[in-house]
């Protein structure tokens, strides 16, 4: 909204304050100004000049000679190049020394061997935009009304010293979108009255205005108020400078006398209204009803719009005539033969403006005003505001009243509340008085309660304010935000943190990338054939379609992870990227039932992938493969910072190599629970993706993160030292290596600190079926210093339990 500071100025009394001071109030106080814009570019010294005679130059053709006078007593020879120069103008005129935007200045001059004593000027030349002028004067000098006093200031007689104050509002301050709006703003903030135009009405012929138009509502919940007035014997012509400045200022171009008033009326008072030629409404009857489909209508730009039953149409009960609240229609235009008019003025509902402007791609400033719903009180007093200007501007005669029709009246609102609330919101101590000052200064009425409570009644101009915390918010910032004091923060405080589950995925993720994988986030929707292919852990899952999926490849939700690492392992091939390592931690979803009825479960899952080389190729040595072992030591080392110890069952699932699979079960509640899986895709599956050796895992990172004990405990560091023993033993390559561990820990009992197995091998000179395990035992105790002794024959008894538990022999 583009508020000019001289038509503020009709309004509210804003002596002692610039521009640029009201803008700062306006957007300390909440309603922010983008921009103060000056309207005089650069202008000095120019004056209205009366064009005495025009004659020809003699060695030009197209310049003119004139003898201007300009109210300074002596008349000046001006050359000048317009086309449309004439005598008995009144044109504007820099003199000797004057000076024009883009800093030229005005000096005397020989054209073609004749003195030019200054330059009749164009609209353009002053700098004023001329895409807001009317068509006629966009070219060529400006010529100004007959009326218009010799002598005079252009700056006065244009208004070009204003300044306009370009708003930037929220949606909800539609109030603002008017000038008056503007004013009470600016009264509030300054405690100054506000002074309303004339809105009387105006009719005053001898016709009632009922005996030549009728008015009725069928779309009765589009439309809640609809009143028109009617004008005649009017004469359509140009409008007076006055109006014309102030709509070139809040950037609207003038067109005539009749459709100028409805937009300066429009501005004043937020409340847009239409000019109907009433001659050319069937029987002067206006009827509000939705469109019928198919039904068509060329609006005023000239286009035939095609309209749908959602859409208000203003008809005359045999065709549509406008488009409510968006454009009139050509069918009913005011033109320069026009002599009656109907004038609309009503309260049109905002969602069905909104709807039908943009999508007919029609933005006004009447929609934008509809869309935010007006003043329903307004409707009446811009009626009768209207029609008196434009029986004064066009000579007409306003007929005797008005004739309306209403579908549903409005309620005030009032709202109840204490001073005491208020302040327990703001941080204040206001009293009573203070609080209905403020209401006063926004010409709301507050009628004291008990105690300290308020029953404010809100005018109707401000439909933003529905409760109590609207009126506190009123309070906080004209009572100034930078007086609301600064207090500390009091009471019992939590900081932030995050959840368990949310610790372990961000600790999980930095161990993988810390290991060399990269993370890959995949789509959540997937193909049913992948499903199909490679079900996952959930095997048994119904896929859950999607309602309106974007494709086929993304229909239903996905089961597992891995199915679209997979993709991600072709994708990077197919590129030349042979060695991948990625991980992925995402949910699935879940559930048992063909036609979904309940929400599916969600389940939060790890999948990572490694296919190619284990590392890239050096002078050092040759790369291998990425095998089993590399996928498994990744997930034992995040188990193993965890504190989660995994046992690893042989099994073969769907979609995995038949020898080289293993479940991962953890112990949970004295029960094992299988969590996930862990093993080399199938052959035909590697074949089918063209990738070479490929190792998967998925498992339930939430199911982990429930095992998670995230306590710390501290010990302090051993002041003994250790022994430690290596042993090497050959079993048959049926026993499991966990459980060799397992053994020599139950025997070894407190005096171990750790065991790792460090080697383990297969070959000819062992036997047929036969492995060596070596293994590194740690021994320690926190009381004393282990003697040589004790530790032999302590490890004596463990390896004498791995003989008698699974017939192992010392490798020699």
């Amino acid at each position: 909204m583009k508020v000019s500071y001289q038509w503020l100025s009709q309004y509210v009394d804003v002596s002692g304050f610039t521009a640029g001071e009201l803008a700062e109030k306006l957007t300390r106080s909440g309603i922010e100004v983008d921009i103060v814009e000056n309207r005089n570019k650069g202008v000095t010294e120019v004056y209205v000049g009366y064009v005495k005679s025009r004659e020809k130059h003699p060695d030009a053709d197209k310049l003119s000679v004139c003898i201007v006078d300009v109210g300074k007593g002596e008349d000046l020879q001006i050359v000048c190049g317009a086309k449309n120069v004439a005598a008995g103008q009144k044109v504007p005129v820099a003199v000797v020394g004057a000076k024009l935007p883009g800093d030229l200045a005005i000096k005397r001059a020989k054209l073609r061997g004749v003195e030019s004593q200054g330059m009749i000027c164009s609209a353009k030349e002053l700098g004023l935009n001329d895409k807001l002028l009317p068509k006629e004067i966009q070219e060529g000098i400006l010529v100004l009304p007959e009326d218009t006093e010799i002598g005079a200031s252009i700056l006065d007689v244009l208004a070009i010293n204003d300044e306009v104050m370009d708003l930037d509002l929220t949606p909800n301050r539609s109030d603002a979108l008017s000038m008056l709006g503007a004013a009470y703003e600016i009264g509030a903030i300054l405690g100054r009255e506000v002074k309303l135009p004339q809105a009387e009405q105006a009719g005053t012929g001898a016709v009632q205005a009922s005996e030549r138009i009728s008015v009725e509502i069928t779309a009765k919940e589009q439309c809640t108020h609809y009143a028109a007035a009617l004008i005649e014997g009017v004469k359509v012509g140009v409008s007076p400078l006055w109006i014309q400045n102030r709509l070139m200022a809040a950037g609207i171009r003038p067109i005539n006398n009749i459709v100028d008033v409805t937009n300066y009326v429009m501005l004043e008072y937020g409340q847009p209204l239409h000019a109907f030629d009433a001659d050319k409404l069937e029987n002067g009857h206006i009827d509000v009803r939705l469109a019928k489909a198919g039904e068509k209508l060329v609006t005023l730009d000239e286009v035939e719009r095609t309209l749908e039953p959602h859409m208000l149409l203003i008809t005359d009960g045999v065709k549509p005539v406008a488009i409510a609240g968006v454009m009139g229609g050509a069918n009913s235009e005011v033109t320069d033969g026009t002599v009656r008019i109907l004038l609309e003025s009503a309260k049109f509902d905002g969602g069905t403006v909104r709807k039908t402007s943009r999508q007919l791609g029609l933005r006004s400033e009447a929609s934008l005003r509809f869309e935010k719903e007006v003043n329903p009180e307004a409707v009446l007093p811009a009626l009768h505001r209207a029609a008196s200007l434009i029986a004064e501007l066009s000579g007409g005669t306003v007929a005797s009243g008005v004739v309306e029709a209403r579908t549903a009246e409005h309620k005030p609102v009032a709202i109840e509340l204490t001073v005491s609330r208020i302040n327990g919101y703001l941080g204040t101590s206001l009293t009573v008085e203070e609080v209905k000052e403020i209401f006063g200064r926004l010409n709301f009425t507050a009628e004291p309660l008990e105690a300290d409570g308020l029953l404010v009644h809100v005018p109707s101009r401000r439909g933003d304010i529905t409760r109590a915390v609207d009126l506190i918010e009123e309070v906080a910032r004209l009572h100034g935000y930078d007086n609301i004091p600064t207090t500390l923060m009091h009471g019992v405080t939590t900081p932030g943190a995050l959840t368990k589950e949310q610790s372990i995925r961000r600790l999980t993720r930095t161990l993988l990338t810390g290991s060399g994988l990269h993370e890959a986030i995949t789509y959540s929707f997937t193909h049913p054939d992948q499903i199909a292919a490679y079900p996952g852990a959930y095997g048994d899952a119904q896929p859950v379609k999607l309602a309106m999926p974007m494709s086929e490849e993304r229909s239903v939700l996905r089961t597992s992870l891995i199915p679209h690492l997979l993709d991600v392992a072709v994708y990077n091939r197919n590129r030349n990227q042979d060695d991948v390592a990625v991980f992925e931690i995402g949910r699935v979803f879940v559930t048992g039932e063909a036609a979904l009825s309940t929400l599916p479960q969600e389940k939060l899952l790890l999948a990572a992938l490694l296919t190619g080389k284990r590392s890239e190729l050096h002078w050092t040595g040759k790369p291998g493969s990425v095998d089993f072992y590399d996928l498994k030591g990744v997930l034992e080392g995040l188990l193993s910072y965890l504190g989660i110890d995994a046992k690893y069952v042989p099994a073969q699932p769907k979609g995995f190599h038949p020898g080289r699979t293993a479940e991962i079960a953890v112990e949970r509640d004295g029960v094992r629970k299988v969590v996930g899986v862990i093993g080399q895709l199938h052959p035909e599956l590697q074949q089918q993706k063209d990738l070479s050796d490929t190792y998967v895992l998925e498992v339930e990172l939430e199911t982990l993160a429930e095992l998670v004990d995230d306590s710390f405990t501290y010990k302090p560091l051993p002041r003994f030292p250790a022994i430690s023993r290596d042993t090497a033993v050959v079993v048959d390559r049926t026993v499991a290596v966990g459980d060799l561990v397992a053994k020599a820990q139950e025997t070894a009992g407190g005096l171990l600190e750790s065991i790792q197995v460090f080697d383990i091998y297969t070959g000819e000179r062992l036997g047929e079926n036969k492995k060596s395990v070596a293994i590194s035992l740690v021994y320690r105790t926190l009381e004393r210093t282990l003697t040589d002794e004790e530790v032999s024959e302590l490890h004596g008894h463990v390896v004498a339990s791995l003989e008698e538990a699974f017939g192992a022999e010392l490798r020699k």
